[in-house]
């Protein structure tokens, strides 16, 4: 297998400690895959230094957002420019580094190996806060409601997508959206699009200071914080109008025909 043009995108808040390596070992990990491998950071206004680390890197682009918007309408940011750059294959990943490179292959070869259009990396060994793996419990109930079926780690941040499948779920949610992949995963699973699920590590945030997590990195906190319990009431609200009440507009998601290069 080797792909034309690989495009990584990374949603990215704060993350001067870790971002950089993090890269690096993607890279590493993906470059024998690809003639040509790309990167293209989302900066969501930043008060640290992420947004200057890459000023002499050759392969990576840096766009910081006109506002601090939060990570949904980020990672839209960042899917809309790896799909800017015509890739043939693309990965999202957060850039708070909580995966390692080496499983990037494997996602890369079940999308051209099993003619997926989707590969999700499902999260093994979470180290996230108690209220946030519940959170992701709870939706993915809900969502394996509305679905018919269940859908593993119904949020995760790490997937590969074909552009062409990619480009209907992009452009069908709203460029505001809080929870853009709970939105795509309900589509693919209602639209007939092809998906297979990978399971991959998952390892705590690269770096040792808060600021760069929206929620905080501790799993001893008694009660989820105030900015969670507010996100999750908008998110859920979003979700009922977007997908899950019966005249949503995300019900008429399909699967695109295949493109062939």
């Amino acid at each position: 297998m080797t792909l034309r043009h690989l495009a990584i995108v990374m949603p990215a808040y704060n993350e001067v400690e870790g971002i950089r390596g993090f890269i690096d070992e993607i890279r590493s990990a993906v470059a024998p895959l690809a003639d040509e491998v790309s990167f293209h950071i989302a900066d969501d206004r930043s008060t640290d230094a992420t947004a200057v680390q890459f000023d002499d890197v050759a392969d990576t682009t840096v766009v910081v957002q006109p506002a601090n918007r939060g990570h949904g309408p980020t990672a839209l940011a960042a899917y809309r420019a790896g799909l800017a750059a015509d890739p043939d294959a693309l990965v999202h990943v957060d850039g708070d580094g909580q995966f390692h490179g080496a499983d990037f292959p494997r996602l890369l070869r079940a999308l051209t190996g099993e003619q997926a259009d989707v590969v999700h990396g499902v999260r093994d060994g979470r180290t996230d806060p108690w209220y946030r793996k519940t959170l992701t419990g709870a939706v993915g109930l809900l969502i394996a409601a509305a679905a018919g079926r269940r859908i593993p780690d119904v949020n995760t941040p790490l997937r590969a997508y074909r552009p062409e499948a990619l480009r209907v779920l992009v452009e069908a949610v709203p460029a505001d959206a809080t929870v853009p992949h709970v939105h795509f995963s309900l589509a693919e699973a209602r639209g007939g699009f092809r998906v297979r699920y990978v399971r991959v590590a998952s390892i705590p945030r690269r770096g040792a200071s808060t600021t760069g997590t929206m929620w905080g990195r501790g799993g001893g906190l008694p009660l989820p914080p105030k900015r969670l319990r507010v996100f999750v009431r908008a998110a859920l609200t979003e979700a009922w109008l977007l997908s899950l009440r019966p005249s949503a507009p995300l019900r008429s998601v399909r699967r695109p025909e295949p493109v062939r290069r």
